[in-house]
């Protein structure tokens, strides 16, 4: 191409803009995809990420009592040696909604072997108690008003990731994540390989 010709440097140029035109339109705030998902959401979506722990670098226990949603005074310690899967969400939360049924049939597919505990992170009482009674959740939940179980998960969770959740070994030490929407599969084998241990 010789660049002295100034139709090619016309064509060059206008080449640039529009390429430039594009570049920067999708990568302008105001989506039309960013504006159907909409504020209304509300929530903070983790990854999807499932990471375990190896059973020599977990660390120390958790330990935390609290009251659960029907009253009933519970703490970490309390259920050990059973493993406990504890999930992080609230009810306006999209996938919070989508992963109840997944965690609901893995509840009443473990019963008294894991020890579900559900999280909600920013409900008030009616809220919560209308989503677990809407999906037939089977298991113990809390109101994490003052951010206690969110403060102790710091260290396992990025903070304002919803929906999470960690399963507990025997022990009561951190051994799985899963950060964002759960997957049955998945979480039933994160359950087992904690079983096998």
């Amino acid at each position: 191409m010789n660049a002295r010709n100034p139709m090619n440097r016309r064509t060059l140029l206008t080449g640039l803009v529009a390429g430039t035109a594009v570049v920067l339109s999708a990568c302008s705030e105001n989506d039309e995809l960013a504006d159907q998902a909409g504020s209304d959401q509300g929530y903070v979506s983790g990854s999807g990420v499932v990471s375990q722990v190896a059973v020599e670098e977990r660390g120390e226990p958790l330990e935390l009592s609290f009251e659960t949603l029907e009253g009933k005074s519970m703490s970490l310690a309390d259920i050990r040696p059973t493993p406990v899967v504890i999930n992080l969400w609230y009810a306006a939360c999209p996938p919070c909604r989508k992963e109840a049924p997944a965690l609901k049939s893995l509840a009443e597919e473990f019963g008294d072997e894991v020890q579900f505990l559900g999280v909600n992170v920013r409900d008030q009482e009616a809220a919560a108690n209308a989503f677990i009674s809407n999906y037939q959740i089977p298991y113990a939940n809390m109101l994490d008003t003052d951010g206690a179980m969110v403060a102790l998960l710091s260290g396992v969770l990025p903070p304002q990731a919803t929906p999470s959740t960690v399963v507990l070994d025997a022990k009561g030490r951190a051994a799985a994540r899963v950060v964002g929407e759960v997957d049955e599969s998945t979480l039933k084998g994160l359950i087992e390989d904690v079983q096998a241990e």
